[in-house]
C-alpha cells in the first residue's frame, strides 16, 4: 500500500506542477500581449495626404 500511496502523491505533485507551469505560461503570454499592444499604440499616425495633388504617391521611381 505504501508504494501505491507514493505513486499517487507523485501523480498529484506532477499534476500540480503542470498546472503551475500552465498558469505561469498564461501570465507570460498576457504580459507579452500587453507589451505588444503598447508598442502598436505607440506607432505615430502617418501624415495626412489630403492637401496633396491626386497624382502624388501613386508611382515609385525604380531607376536611379
Amino acid at each position: 500500500m505504501d508504494i501505491a500511496g507514493n505513486s499517487l502523491n507523485a501523480l498529484v505533485n506532477s499534476t500540480n506542477a503542470q498546472q503551475l507551469s500552465v498558469a505561469v505560461l498564461k501570465k507570460a503570454l498576457d504580459n507579452q500581449t500587453q507589451a505588444a499592444l503598447s508598442l502598436i499604440e505607440a506607432i505615430p499616425q502617418p501624415p495626412s495626404t489630403s492637401g496633396l495633388p491626386p497624382h502624388v504617391g501613386r508611382n515609385i521611381n525604380t531607376t536611379a
